[in-house]
């Protein structure tokens, strides 16, 4: 019952979820009593992975540079049918969510999504899960021999174990791929919703893009990325690839700090997940102040340069 976890790059650099990937599969390899190893696409730094208890990773370097599901998938499984693994661990981002049913299918494996924690019981195999965007748990019993485990983002943090960790090169071809990359556009220079560990958000509260550098301020004193509520970004304030919430992108951040944002029900679900959730808001009575761990009934326009510069001047 040995243990794969399968490792994203972007720019062939470990992205930020490897690490809590990493602990959680070699947490639990030692709750099964069995071993751990990693498979990472396309990586300069894989021995990095043994800061989290990765003694070995498989490197693949023949294998199409972009990210390609149906083709990971098939390398990945063909790996752990290989070398015998029967639970393989990967994250929950959007790219993860592509390949995880794909490679379920393959390996004719259970997939166990959103899962927050190790196994409740080994025999069967029982999954705390998040369900229903982030409301609510589930727990599953896996039956199948073989498992995919996808672990929720940011619910089991990261353990640093500091172990030596052997890279070994694949031996794997590369299967033909369907897809054709003609450009890709990124932002650079700023923190992105996906990699940062503070996110700032404004909604409708801010009354206008004239003042969004509010939001643009704080963030920059925190190292966050920006983001805005729906009704920010359908108004033209601010690009759809900032828009957080149930129909844009979810955020499982250290910390969410929402500015003049009610709470609707559709953005709190995109939210949820984030550990710490403070509100900016002038109307007491706004949704998000039940779900915030932290509030401040306040006017944004005073309230945020005032937090702004206490910040500033606690980290000169």
């Amino acid at each position: 019952m040995s243990v794969l976890v399968f490792i994203e790059t972007e720019n062939n650099t470990l992205k930020r979820n490897a690490a809590e990937v990493a602990s959680y599969g070699v947490a639990l390899a030692t709750l099964l009593n069995t071993s751990c190893k990693a498979i990472v696409f396309h990586a300069t730094n894989p021995e990095t992975l043994g800061q989290f208890g990765i003694k070995e990773v498989t490197l693949v370097s023949d294998a199409p540079t972009h990210f390609d599901a149906h083709a990971y998938a098939e390398i990945v499984a063909e790996h752990a049918q290989k070398n015998e693994f029967s639970q393989v661990v990967v994250s929950s981002s959007a790219d993860a969510k592509y390949l995880a049913p794909i490679l379920a299918v393959k390996l004719q494996a259970a997939y166990v999504p959103n899962v927050v924690n190790l196994p409740q019981s080994t025999t069967p195999l029982s999954y705390k899960r998040a369900a229903f965007t982030n409301k609510a748990f589930a727990y599953s019993e896996v039956l199948a021999a073989n498992s995919v485990i996808g672990v929720s983002n940011n619910s089991f943090g990261v353990v640093e174990k500091n172990e030596r960790c052997a890279v070994v090169p694949s031996s794997s071809a590369s299967p033909s791929t369907k897809l054709e990359q003609l450009s890709i556009e990124k932002v650079t220079g700023i923190a992105t919703i996906a990699d940062a560990d503070v996110v700032v958000s404004g909604g409708r509260g801010l009354k206008g893009p004239e003042n969004w550098h509010l939001v643009e301020a704080l963030a920059d004193v925190l190292g966050a990325a920006t983001a805005c509520s729906k009704p920010v970004s359908d108004m033209g304030w601010r690009s759809h690839d900032e828009h957080v919430g149930q129909t844009g992108k979810p955020v499982s951040t250290n910390l969410y700090i929402a500015i003049g944002i009610s709470g609707a029900i559709q953005h709190l679900a995109g939210v949820n997940s984030s550990k710490v959730k403070v509100v900016i808001n002038n109307d007491p009575e706004a949704p998000f102040f039940k779900a915030a761990d932290y509030g401040v009934v306040g006017d944004a326009f005073e309230v945020v340069p005032k937090l702004t510069q206490k910040l500033k001047e606690f980290k000169a």
